[in-house]
Formats: structure tokens, C-alpha cells, sequence
């Protein structure tokens, strides 16, 4: 299969807290780059996976979801040396909550030395996201590679701020980051990171300084308010799709992959933004990162109704 779109970075195994009995956990998939694949696969891009897993059962079913929703991993790992990723995800009034178990983990072992510079080299876009940064010292120095390959070779980069001060202290985070903006041709910022890693508080001026990297299309997360496409040249908020939504879990994640797969099918910057937020939207209304993320069809149905 040609891959359009190669993401690099994490897949872990899910448990989500039930909100009927906090003692349920209900399994599921997440790591916010396999979440991002799965929905570009969704909305019909063809895309595949950089990573590496455990030699466990956890690893396993990962791959057996992959396969499932036609996401390439032929460039994942598998490490016998360690163990897949979990995570955990609660609630409560304060919204989702998560805990990591990824300390050591296959994928924070991989190095520059694993990266399948070939299929970076032959994609239509790389994207990685602050996480894959985050885990370790030789996987971020592997992200930083994959996008200077990529840009070598004419491949676009697409870059998901996504911060987890937990994986990385906060000036650690600004040093990386800086050095993946100066590489990276698309952002995905959320409020909360791209504030924390600027010390701005202005829309505007975050975009500026986004900008002055050269990145050269901004598609900022702002959540119910919908999304705030930018170029150099232009400037513009796509209002949010409205759902009465139950978890959030990989929303932002949706969003990205959808975002991407329509901008590679060849959709204008806002019209893409447009689809992503009814993708994203219809991603909350159930649980879990990976099971409620929509089909094309169901996005497109929504759309022309509107």
C-alpha cells in the first residue's frame, strides 16, 4: 500500500473508567498519533504507523487493531526487551482524567536508527505530535530526524502540540518544540500547550509567533469554539459542530487525522477545518479515543444536511 500520511510516535492499550460504576474500566486503544491514523483511515486516507510495541498480548491486539482498520504498521517494532504502554482514563465533574503506565516502554526505547527513512521519504506527510517528543531522549531525537528527512525530501510535517508536562519538564518541552516548529509545515496547537510553551495568551499572537517559524497553516483547537485556521495571508474561526458529547477522550486526535486526511485528498485549508469539526464533534458522543471515531460517510451526511 503507498502511504499518504506516516505518523511516528506512541500506541498504548486504553482502560476507560464506566460512569454508571467507577469500579469498570472498559478496554480500549489510544496514543494520540495511532488515534490520529485511525482517523485519517477513517475518512479514507491511506495511513501508517512508526513506532515500536512490546512482544506482548498488549502489542499484539494493537496490531490486530491496526490491521483491522487498514493502518500500515509494517514500520512498527516489536521490542522483546519491553513492555507495551497503558493508560487509564477517569472522570469525574472535573472532566477526564489519566494515568500513564509508560515508564520503559517499547516505544520511548526506539532510536533514530529504526526510522524507515524510505517510507518517510515517499509519503505525501509525517506527523508526530509533542508526545512522541516526550517520552524519551532517542525517541524525540528519532521525531526531529523523521521531520528533517522528511523535509529533505519534500514531504510535508505536520505537528500536534499535544504537552504532557508529566513526560518532560516545561523548558526541556520549549527547547524540542522549538527545534520541531522550525521543521514542521502544518501545526495543530490546543490552548493549554501552545500558551504553556509561548507564555502568550493572545490567539493572534500565538498565531504570529507559530508563524515566524515559517510554518505555513495553523489549524488552532479552541475546543467548543471551534477551530482558527491561519495563514500567512489569512485568518479565519470555523465554528464548532455542536453534540451533547459523554467523553472527549481523543478528540483533538480526531480532529488532527481528519484535518490532514482532507487537506491530502486536496481540500482547501477551512473546508477541511469544517469537516474535522463535525469529525471531531461526533468522536465525544461516545467512549474511548478509537471506538467513536466517525466513518466518512457519516461526517459527509452531516455536512450536507447543513
Amino acid at each position: 500500500m503507498t502511504i499518504d500520511i506516516l505518523a511516528y510516535g506512541e500506541a498504548m492499550v486504553e482502560f476507560n473508567q464506566r460512569l454508571h460504576d467507577a469500579r469498570m474500566y472498559l478496554q480500549g486503544f489510544g496514543g494520540d498519533t495511532s488515534n490520529f491514523c485511525i482517523a485519517a483511515a477513517r475518512q479514507g486516507a491511506r495511513s501508517g504507523y512508526v513506532s515500536a510495541l512490546g512482544n506482548d498480548h498488549f502489542g499484539q491486539k494493537l496490531r490486530d487493531l491496526w490491521l483491522a482498520e487498514q493502518v500500515d504498521a509494517s514500520h512498527v517494532a516489536s521490542d522483546p526487551q519491553a513492555a507495551t504502554g497503558v493508560y487509564f482514563v477517569s472522570h469525574d465533574r472535573d472532566g477526564h482524567h489519566f494515568d500513564y503506565l509508560r515508564a520503559g516502554s517499547a516505544a520511548s526505547r526506539y532510536t533514530s536508527a529504526q526510522l524507515p527513512l524510505a517510507a518517510i521519504a515517499g509519503a505525501k506527510m509525517l506527523h508526530l505530535s509533542g508526545i512522541s517528543l516526550a517520552i524519551s531522549a532517542s525517541a524525540c531525537d528519532a521525531g526531529l530526524a523523521a521531520m528533517a528527512h522528511a523535509r529533505k525530501h519534500g514531504v510535508r510535517t505536520s505537528l500536534d502540540t499535544n504537552l504532557r508536562l508529566k513526560l518532560w519538564p516545561l523548558e526541556r518541552a520549549r527547547e524540542k518544540m522549538r527545534a520541531a516548529f522550525a521543521l514542521c509545515d502544518i501545526c495543530l496547537p490546543s490552548w493549554d500547550d501552545v500558551s504553556a510553551l509561548t507564555g502568550l495568551d493572545d490567539r493572534d499572537a500565538i498565531v504570529d509567533t507559530l508563524l515566524s517559524y515559517g510554518i505555513g497553516l495553523i489549524a488552532f483547537k479552541l475546543g467548543a469554539e471551534g477551530c482558527y485556521v491561519a495563514t500567512a495571508s489569512e485568518r479565519r474561526l470555523v465554528p464548532a459542530y455542536g453534540v451533547e458529547a459523554v467523553d472527549a477522550t481523543g478528540a483533538g486526535d480526531c480532529f488532527g487525522g481528519a484535518f490532514i486526511a482532507r487537506l491530502v485528498a486536496g481540500d482547501d485549508p477551512f473546508r477541511a477545518a469544517r469537516y474535522a469539526n463535525v469529525c471531531a464533534a461526533l468522536s465525544t458522543t461516545g467512549y474511548g479515543a478509537v471506538a467513536p471515531i466517525p466513518r466518512a460517510a457519516q461526517v459527509e451526511e452531516i455536512l450536507s444536511s447543513r
